[in-house]
C-alpha cells in the first residue's frame, strides 16, 4: 500500500513535537494520545490498527499488539477540507523528534516498543518479537519492539539528544537503553560488557547491545528509564533530608 505524502516541521530544540501538513484527503495515523494540537477541517477517529494490509492482516496484528499490553487502536486524522491544515504531535517526556523516510532506509526501521509517535497513511505498524532469547532476556527492550514498514514519513521520539550512526559491514556497541533504532538490515543482538570487574564495577551494566551490518543505527543520550531512575533517587533522598 502507497504511503500518503505529507510535509512536516519540527519545533523546538530540547522538547520537541512535529508539525505535519495535511492536504485534502490526506491521512497521518498517530499513537493514542500525541496529539497536542489539530487545526481546523480535520476530523479524528480511532480506529483498530494502521489501515494497511488486507483483514487477516489487521486481525493479527491487532491480536500482537494485543498479547505485549500495546493498545489496539490508533488515531488516524484526515483532512476533510479543501486547504492545507496542520497537526501537531509530542511524546509525554523531554526528547527529540526523529524524522524518518522510510523509502530512502529500504522500507523498514525497527524501533523501541513506545517510541512511536506517528507516519503517514499506509505504513505498517507491527510488532517485531526478538529471534534470540539473549537479546529478550538483556537487552534492555524485551523480547517486544516495533516494526515500521512502508515509503512514506514516519516519527520516532526518543530522550534527550539523538546522534545517528551509519554503519558500512561495522560492528556498534553501545548501552542497552540508550539503542532507539535501526534499518531492517542491521543485525542486533547483546554481548557481555567485559570483564567481571568491568561488569560490576564499571557502571555500564552487564550487557552491551551490539549491531552488526549496513545500515543507520539512532542512539539516544537520555533514556527515559534512566531520568525517572534519576528523578525518583533525587526525590527520595530531598524527602529524607526535609524529615
Amino acid at each position: 500500500m502507497q504511503c500518503h505524502e505529507v510535509d512536516y516541521k519540527i519545533i523546538g530544540h530540547d522538547i520537541q513535537m512535529v508539525e505535519v501538513a495535511l492536504d485534502a484527503d490526506e491521512t497521518v495515523i498517530a499513537e493514542a494520545g500525541t496529539m497536542t494540537y489539530i487545526e481546523q477541517d480535520i476530523d479524528f477517529n480511532a480506529k483498530m490498527g494502521d489501515g494497511s494490509g488486507g483483514v487477516m492482516g489487521k486481525l493479527f496484528g491487532i491480536g500482537k499488539r494485543m498479547l505485549t499490553g500495546e493498545s489496539i487502536f490508533l488515531t488516524h486524522f484526515t483532512n476533510e477540507g479543501k486547504q492545507t491544515r496542520h497537526v501537531g504531535f509530542s511524546a509525554p517526556f523531554p526528547g527529540s523528534v526523529i524524522p524518518l523516510n522510510l523509502a530512502e532506509l529500504n522500507g523498514e526501521v525497527i524501533c523501541q516498543k513506545d517510541s512511536f509517535l506517528a507516519a503517514a497513511y499506509g505504513t505498517s505498524v507491527d510488532i517485531a518479537f526478538h529471534k534470540r532469547l539473549g537479546s529478550g532476556f538483556f537487552g534492555g527492550e524485551g523480547f517486544i519492539l516495533q516494526r515500521l514498514k512502508g515509503d512514506g514519513m514516519a516519527f520516532i521520539h526518543a530522550g534527550g539528544t539523538v546522534i545517528r550512526k551509519q554503519l558500512n559491514n561495522e560492528t556498534l556497541r553501545l548501552d542497552t537503553g540508550c539503542l532507539v533504532g535501526f534499518s531492517g538490515d542491521i543485525d542486533y543482538g547483546i554481548t557481555l560488557s567485559g570483564g567481571l570487574k568491568s561488569m560490576f564495577f564499571g557502571g555500564e551494566g552487564l550487557f552491551l547491545a551490539t549491531l552488526k551490518g549496513t545500515g543507520s543505527v539512532w542512539i539516544q543520550s537520555m533514556p527515559f528509564s534512566r531520568l525517572a531512575e534519576r528523578v525518583l533517587s533525587n526525590a527520595m533522598f530531598s524527602d529524607q533530608g526535609e524529615s
